[in-house]
């Protein structure tokens, strides 16, 4: 794929590692202590381990809605590369405080870095994806988001099964999981050593602590552009889908499937190979420019593969009556290789929906106040993922069946995308004249 050779550029290469390490930082955390939490049935103040997993994602995001202005702000009055190399800085000390967390089994501490690692997201966020219209030029520039995305993907899926194999490998292991993400973090704050030394885009622009005045400015800023605050929307529902997913699997692998800590993390990891999968073949569909026409094709194979999934869901059958099957068990059970392959083409798609309106979103916007519109998209993302968790302890309070929240998903999917289609007509137009060029491709090669 033409964008690969981005990874040997000295204007990119830091970045992706520096984005690949905090986001496997991030993951080796969070699928570790969400795995402690569900199957050890760890409770806080009464409240069940199921709600805590559900309201973990909660407490991750919290921060991005909280700080996501000021983050915006700071990125574009101070140089992004001396930004983020203070909040690499700055993981080290919260991922010292974890390493504490699990020495003494201290759920209310894990809990607390778990919030800090989230203000840690929200302050690198805005500066990461504000600099990559700076280090690259138009051509190269879908092939960077798409390389960022695979980065941030394979991180996920590289933390996620480090989290499930750590935890799964009992107390001796859980012991050296503060000293793992600790080296992580340092390892991150060494590549951004090398991020390049840009100057600040907006350096005059005013900073206000106070998170609720600039957060109002950053929206009515997000919202000047009308197709880029379209576009915004559309990014902030598929993180509404993705924490939904994702916020279930442990459940979903549980108590649906009935498989234990590697089946939750095969499960995950199957999820995470997807999205990067679908961002860098979404490189290679848009054939080197921006292609608007893969957003409605990445929408409609969600909702579609959803729907099979909440299907394949109530088919399952455990494959141990009575015992939580391993991976290997649930692989050659009826129906397991199906729910994988679900849960894959549901995040193919996802890669097809969101590289494009993330590269789009850079494009448009003006590059004095990008870092703040970026973070007004951050701010929507946090708020539509906290609603998500707020839903989902709903659905599950009432109760509703997991496989049954995933049909709810893939119908609301279904109406939200009927509506930003029709708010901004260029998605469909896009889509259909995407289609009729590549059948005329394939026509003439055949």
């Amino acid at each position: 794929m033409r964008q690969l050779h981005l990874l040997t550029e000295r204007r990119f290469w830091p970045l992706f590692w520096t984005q690949f390490l905090g986001a496997f930082n991030d993951n080796l955390f969070k699928n570790a202590l969400v795995i402690l939490i569900a199957y050890r049935s760890m409770t806080l103040l009464g409240v069940t381990s199921k709600t805590i997993v559900v309201a973990c994602a909660a407490i991750f995001i919290f921060p991005f809605f909280l700080f996501s202005a000021t983050a915006g702000q700071l990125a574009d009055h101070f140089p992004k590369w001396k930004l983020m190399r203070w909040v690499k800085v700055w993981e080290i000390g919260v991922m010292a405080l974890a390493s504490v967390g699990f020495a003494t089994n201290n759920l209310a501490l894990l809990l607390t870095v778990l919030f800090l690692m989230g203000m840690q997201s929200t302050f690198f966020g805005p500066a990461k994806y504000a600099i990559l219209p700076e280090l690259l030029d138009d051509e190269t520039l879908v092939g960077g988001n798409a390389l960022v995305a695979m980065a941030t993907f394979l991180a996920i899926l590289l933390g996620t099964i480090t989290g499930g194999l750590v935890i799964a490998g009992g107390e001796l292991w859980v012991s050296r999981l503060g000293l793992m993400v600790v080296t992580v973090a340092i390892l991150g704050f060494l590549t951004s050593l090398y991020i390049n030394k840009l100057s600040a885009a907006n350096p005059d622009l005013p900073v206000d602590f106070n998170p609720v005045t600039p957060t109002i400015d950053i929206i009515r800023v997000a919202r000047r552009v009308r197709p880029v605050f379209i576009s915004i929307l559309a990014v902030s529902w598929f993180w509404f889908l993705g924490a939904s997913f994702l916020s279930l699997l442990p459940n979903f692998s549980k108590d649906v499937l009935s498989g234990g800590e590697t089946v939750v993390t095969l499960c995950l990891a199957t999820f995470c190979v997807g999205i990067g999968t679908g961002s860098m073949l979404c490189g290679l569909l848009s054939r080197g420019h921006l292609e608007l026409g893969l957003v409605p094709l990445g929408s409609i194979g969600i909702s579609l593969f959803a729907v099979d999934l909440a299907r394949s869901g109530w088919a399952f059958s455990a494959p141990v009556a009575g015992e939580l099957s391993t991976a290997a068990q649930f692989l050659q059970a009826q129906g397991g290789i199906h729910v994988l392959f679900d849960l894959l083409m549901i995040a193919v798609f996802s890669g097809f929906y969101t590289v494009p309106l993330m590269t789009f979103i850079q494009q448009r916007s003006a590059s004095e106040e990008r870092s703040r519109v970026i973070a007004g998209n951050n701010i929507l993302n946090a708020l539509l993922m906290v609603v998500s968790s707020i839903m989902l302890v709903g659905l599950l309070a009432v109760p509703v069946s997991i496989p049954g929240i995933f049909l709810i998903l893939a119908l609301l999917n279904a109406g939200v995308a009927a509506c930003i289609f029709i708010a901004m007509p260029e998605f469909w137009n896009r889509f259909v004249a995407w289609v009729r060029s590549t059948l005329r491709i394939r026509s003439s090669e055949v």
